[in-house]
């Protein structure tokens, strides 16, 4: 997930810079340590599991974020982002060094940053904070996270522009490169999202769309995912049947309004994975997807909520996913706070089975990737300390 964290500043010269370095010149050092206690019901079947995990709130991270000052308003930027898992130690994101972000590129405070590298698509950067997520994490994210709600995805070899704040509006835009040599077009993404904010009232839309490896270098069958995109997959059943899709376009948007202590906010998705003639299932499966959530700041201190998400599979086959989470945290430090999240996940009707049939659907709570039976309750009690 994305962070908001409070970071400390290192001179470039105590990282080996050139002692030639401009004071206007920096390198920050951060991170996240997110680690929960876990109780799962359903999970892998009618299995109980008690177990921890990691990147409950935020992902497991640290990270290195710097800029140049090359005057005239115009800075080099870069930022190098490691995820992990903090209950063992391992990578994340496939065993990456950096496999939440890698990018470098130029920013002007009159004309926008354009950056070039592994990165977040426009719809977490500009969407993403104005839901659920954004405060209690996977929890309270989409059924099997088929919409990335919970940015269970990066983008290689992308250039994204980012624009200027102007009087709350900005927009993003976003290139991949699929890098398959006589295949132009091919395993590459695209995505644009604009978002306004505005004192109580924040509003946000956008558009990803991925592709698969083409059809000729597959000709006997795809079996799995190969882009630009790592692709919303988690493990679980509600989507991994689909993971030989030609493309996948999600569409979302979302607003909130704070009133006092209370924030209110509701999003929509629609994602939709295309097959072809390399694709084991043969008719378009789209996910429609409605949430809600309230918080009260109950205390400077003490953050309450709670969420409602119905997600709704039609096309391939069919499918419904009804999910309540509630959630509480507390700030000890501002660096330091406690958790309680919780979920109750009731699934219905068919889905993919990834061989061209179907199977019963079975509850798999955000971007875990239990799967469980028709149902499935989840609660973590964790810590998160940020540096």
């Amino acid at each position: 997930m994305k962070s908001k964290l409070l970071l400390s500043t290192i001179p470039l010269a105590l990282l080996g810079a050139a002692s030639t370095a401009h004071a206007q010149s920096s390198v920050t050092l951060y991170g996240v340590l997110d680690t929960a206690l876990t109780y799962v019901h359903n999970a892998d079947g009618n299995q109980k599991l008690f177990g921890m995990n990691s990147g409950n709130l935020q992902g497991s991270r640290w990270g290195l974020k710097g800029t140049e000052d090359l005057g005239s308003g115009l800075s080099a930027v870069f930022q190098l982002e490691n995820g992990f898992d903090s209950t063992n130690g391992k990578l994340g994101q496939g065993g990456r060094e950096f496999g939440r972000q890698a990018f470098v590129g130029l920013s002007s405070t009159t004309a926008g940053t354009v950056t070039l590298g592994r990165q977040y698509d426009p719809l977490i950067d500009l969407i993403q904070g104005m839901t659920a997520d954004n405060y209690f994490g996977s929890v309270f994210a989409t059924a099997g996270d088929v919409d990335n709600y919970d940015n269970s995805f990066r983008v290689n070899n992308a250039v994204k522009y980012t624009s200027p704040v102007w009087s709350g509006l900005q927009f993003e835009l976003m290139y991949s490169f699929g890098n398959l040599a006589g295949t132009t077009g091919s395993e590459n993404t695209y995505s644009g999202a604009v978002a306004y904010n505005n004192g109580p009232i924040g509003l946000s839309a956008g558009y990803i769309k991925m592709l698969n490896s083409p059809a000729s270098a597959t000709p006997a069958g795809r079996t799995t995912w190969t882009s630009s995109s790592d692709g919303p997959f988690d493990g679980d059943t509600i989507n991994s049947g689909y993971e030989t899709a030609h493309s996948i376009g999600i569409a979302r948007a979302a607003g909130q309004y704070v009133i006092g202590a209370f924030t209110v906010g509701a999003s929509y998705s629609n994602a939709q994975y295309k097959p072809d003639g390399s694709s084991v299932f043969t008719n378009t499966e789209k996910y429609n997807t409605g949430q809600a959530f309230l918080n009260y700041q109950a205390t400077p201190a003490m953050l309450l909520g709670a969420g409602y998400s119905y997600t709704k599979s039609s096309g391939d086959t069919s499918a419904k996913y009804h999910q309540v989470s509630i959630g509480a945290d507390y700030s000890l430090s501002k660096r330091t706070d406690i958790y309680v999240v919780g979920a109750y996940q009731h699934a219905s009707g068919e889905t993919g089975n990834g061989a061209g049939g179907t199977q019963a659907a079975q509850a798999s709570i955000g971007s875990y990737g239990y799967s469980g039976t028709s149902t499935q309750e989840m609660v973590n009690v964790g810590i998160r300390h940020k540096f």
